[in-house]
């Protein structure tokens, strides 16, 4: 990996805080965005184990990416992290504290869109710390069960995401795409409110679990045989977007920006996590390789 730029760090200006219903455990959940210092990164805070539990949110702390991306272990974990994780690094928000009663963030509607109101509202400050900005210099593909995910080098200071969503001719959900290039103004109007979608015997299946069960069809994408149940897209190509939010969320445990192309294509958090873990030992031999004078 090569290092194109700096940039420097920010934090919020003040607090935010969101409320709202966990769709893992059904409780009501109070969320707390806190600033903090240079160079703290992003960091989960578990208010209501004592003493509280600090999880970084770091690819090294990843334990489970199935449906999710999870941090830390139990007692000190938190599901669901990947909306959450979105808005700050889609709104280039580099160090906060995040303040939870629980294992897990409100889900809201099933998007990033009332954290992201959370945070533009509350403002943010430059720090005097600066922040590294890569890019590969291949392209690096990780590719398992007939998905894949790739990023491709940068050929400008751009970083863009495109996503290739195809379920089959027999899903309800359509083969669709979406290629977004990711600002903060881009991901908070383009981005940020598509929602969390499943299928339905996907939905009863979690049900089962006992999983979400005071989540409705109006909270999230529920698709039956015909679409939506009880829901409108709020995009023809909803489901796509969301996958580029999962992504932006996903690729932010790797604790530093990136340019370049990133390609999805029925990709989802367990390659998220994959591509990262390759970026984070590519950046480490890049960082250890001293570069010859020219």
């Amino acid at each position: 990996m090569r290092r194109l730029s700096y940039r420097y760090q920010r934090t919020l200006a003040r607090p935010a805080e969101v409320e709202g219903v966990g769709f893992l455990t059904g409780a009501g959940v109070r969320l707390r965005f806190v600033p903090a210092a240079p160079d703290t990164g992003i960091v989960f805070v578990r208010t209501d184990l004592g003493p509280p539990a600090h999880v970084p949110a770091h690819i090294d702390h990843v334990t489970g990416t199935q449906r999710r991306t999870t941090l830390g272990c139990p007692p000190a974990q938190v599901e669901l992290v990947e909306h959450v994780l979105a808005s700050l690094a889609g709104l280039r928000i580099d160090n906060c504290y995040i303040e939870l009663n629980a294992p897990e963030p409100p889900g809201l509607d099933g998007s990033a869109r009332r954290f992201v109101e959370a945070l533009r509202s509350s403002g943010t400050v430059l720090q005097p710390a600066r922040r590294a900005v890569w890019s590969v210099e291949r392209t690096v593909v990780i590719a398992q069960g007939g998905a894949t995910l790739a990023i491709h080098p940068a050929k400008d200071d751009t970083f863009r995401i495109s996503y290739f969503l195809d379920y089959g001719l027999q899903s309800p959900i359509g083969r669709q795409t979406h290629t977004q290039v990711i600002t903060p103004e881009w991901f908070a109007d383009e981005v940020a409110s598509c929602r969390t979608f499943l299928l339905e015997p996907e939905a009863a299946e979690l049900r089962q679990k006992g999983l979400g069960v005071r989540t409705t069809t109006s909270d999230l994408l529920v698709f039956g045989r015909r679409g939506p149940i009880g829901n409108r897209l709020r995009y023809a190509n909803e489901p796509a977007r969301h996958k580029v939010l999962d992504l932006v969320g996903d690729l932010a445990l790797l604790g530093h920006d990136l340019c370049g192309h990133v390609v999805g294509y029925r990709s989802g958090h367990p390659l998220n996590a994959e591509l990262v873990r390759t970026l984070r030992r590519d950046l480490a031999a890049a960082c250890c390789t001293p570069r010859l004078a020219a």
